[in-house]
């Protein structure tokens, strides 16, 4: 490769890792913004037992602590003790310990191929924001440095593939409970678990796997289905491969999607609702180009065809493989699914990285992952699937223990498609019945993109709700939700328990959530995403 090309790599691979790494680490940023103590009726403060240096001794054959720095307080956090270890082989991993403890453990989780730095800023806010009320918090990089080992490629290593899989948040709540037990002589009251996109992914892993670790999860855009997303990338990227569409046409698509499809819930107001009450036919709903010539407001029959695709899904033996895309995200297509930019999509980079250093147990920089065939492959990836999946619904331990789960999904999410996440929820409900509402509830969120942001109310605090859920028993009935322009709330709206909906009570204003109530859809949805 020439030096030119070796930059123009260099340089898109650590664009691709800032696009990724930084929005998905800063996790949910409207956590505890409804946090009141006193609600819940919190003891006294714990106080530390023994010096924060002193903690340097805890090394022995299962963890080293590295350091134990006192940290003053500041404007954003009070006084704590900072600890940062190491398990072997190469899990990094940081606790933070209050002066004033309040009896839990807040562990937050990671974005993408994960190898965050712990101190990076996003990471240091999410930390100081659980510090500040009283929390102790636990962090790591699940096994590998980014930096040195960019997307899926420390997976060549096994041992950091199962880190990175499973291993690394278990073995550092289990070491984070050791620290605390040592700083002050009281093990936690409670054990929380808070992650979007991969860190809602560990979240279920945790419940499934080691349903011990934790009292509550939240579970934001997982990606659950992590091998059947990377598929469903290789069969979108090769329909698009063979018929691009240029981002500059994605407004032109967008507005048509919302123009047949905002009104299908029965109020016209900037949102879909849920995005399988709207049929949305590519070749019927949006302008041809005329004798195939290609122009910036229509769509060639190639291109046409491509959307098919994408919305159709994957299909194996002619039955559902992974879900087609729910219409709604195209505003947020861009990085994902094509680029203006970069010289490749997100989902290039993401499918291209699982499938030549995770798919198939062994590295192959040469594979050409477009090729990839559902029918014929899919057992050479079963052992990947394993380790990485967490579609296991069997949460019966989870539940037998007293554990809950707040799930959330954005309807518009363009990273992660968000009918995993229902199709999960289904196949847990399938499994345990009714009582699946007692320990575990989903929240879908019209109009919003991945972890956050889009056209909808975004902003929303899920973690306070499952708190209140663990320690009073207080089911969330719903998740009051604002939408926030420059700095201003312009909508409120209710987020409800899947499969309930927000229903207007055909009065007062559409952009005040007391407007709404929670109500059983009317008509079942389509089957068709």
């Amino acid at each position: 490769m020439s030096p030119t090309r070796l930059r123009a790599r260099l340089t898109y691979v650590g664009a691709v890792i800032a696009l990724l790494i930084a929005p998905a680490s800063a996790q949910n940023g409207s956590q505890f913004r409804d946090w009141k103590s006193s609600v819940l009726g919190d003891a006294a403060p714990i106080a530390p037992r023994t010096g924060c240096a002193a903690l340097i001794a805890l090394t022995g054959y299962e963890f080293s602590i590295v350091s134990a720095t006192a940290v003053p307080a500041s404007g954003d956090a009070p006084v704590h003790c900072r600890v940062a270890g190491l398990i072997a082989p190469e899990i990094r991993f940081e606790v933070a310990l209050p002066s004033a403890w309040n009896g839990r453990l807040y562990m937050f989780g990671n974005g993408g191929y994960a190898g965050e730095a712990l101190d990076a800023p996003a990471r240091v806010t999410t930390m100081k924001r659980a510090l500040s009320r009283g929390f102790a918090t636990a962090q790591t990089n699940t096994g590998h440095d980014g930096a040195r080992e960019p997307l899926g490629t420390f997976a060549a290593d096994p041992q950091k593939f199962v880190d990175y899989a499973f291993r690394a948040v278990h073995v550092t709540a289990l070491t984070a409970r050791r620290i605390l037990q040592s700083y002050y002589d009281v093990a936690p009251r409670h054990s929380y678990f808070d992650g979007c996109s991969t860190g809602g992914r560990q979240g279920l892993i945790s419940a499934q796997r080691f349903p011990d670790d934790f009292d509550g999860i939240v579970v934001g855009a997982p990606v659950l289905d992590f091998s059947g997303t990377m598929i469903s990338y290789a069969a979108g990227q090769r329909a698009l491969a063979a018929s691009p569409i240029p981002a500059s046409k994605l407004k032109t698509l967008s507005e048509a999607v919302y123009a047949k499809c905002d009104a299908a819930d029965g109020l016209k107001d900037g949102l879909i609702d849920d995005p399988r009450r709207c049929h949305f036919d590519p070749a019927a709903d949006l302008p041809r180009c005329a004798a195939e010539a290609d122009g910036e407001s229509c769509f060639t029959a190639g291109q046409l065809d491509a959307l098919a695709a994408i919305y159709r899904g994957v299909t194996r033996n002619g039955e559902t493989f992974f879900p087609g895309w729910p219409v709604g995200a195209e505003a947020g297509w861009t990085p994902w699914f094509v680029s203006s930019q970069a010289p490749q999509p997100i989902q290039v980079a993401f499918g291209e990285t699982f499938f030549r250093n995770m798919a198939f147990g062994r590295p192959n920089a040469s594979y050409d992952w477009k090729t990839f065939d559902v029918n014929a492959d899919l057992d050479k990836v079963q052992s990947a699937r394993s380790a990485l999946d967490a579609t296991d619904p069997d949460l019966s331990r989870f539940k037998a223990r007293g554990g809950k789960i707040v799930s959330y999904y954005g309807w518009a999410d363009p990273a992660l498609n968000p009918l995993m996440g229902i199709r999960y929820y289904e196949s847990v409900m399938q499994r345990v019945g009714a009582p699946t509402a007692d320990f575990y509830r989903l929240f879908m969120v019209p109009g919003m993109f991945h972890c956050g942001g889009g056209v909808g109310p975004s902003t929303f605090d899920a973690f306070t709700p499952l708190v209140e859920w663990v320690e009073k028993g207080t089911a969330p009935s719903t998740i009051i939700a604002s939408r926030i322009v420059d700095g201003k709330v312009v909508r409120t709206r209710p987020l409800c328990p899947y499969p309930q909906v927000a229903k207007y009570k055909e009065a007062g204003s559409i952009d005040e959530a007391a407007s709404f109530t929670c109500a059983a859809p009317e008509h079942a949805p389509s089957s068709r995403p």
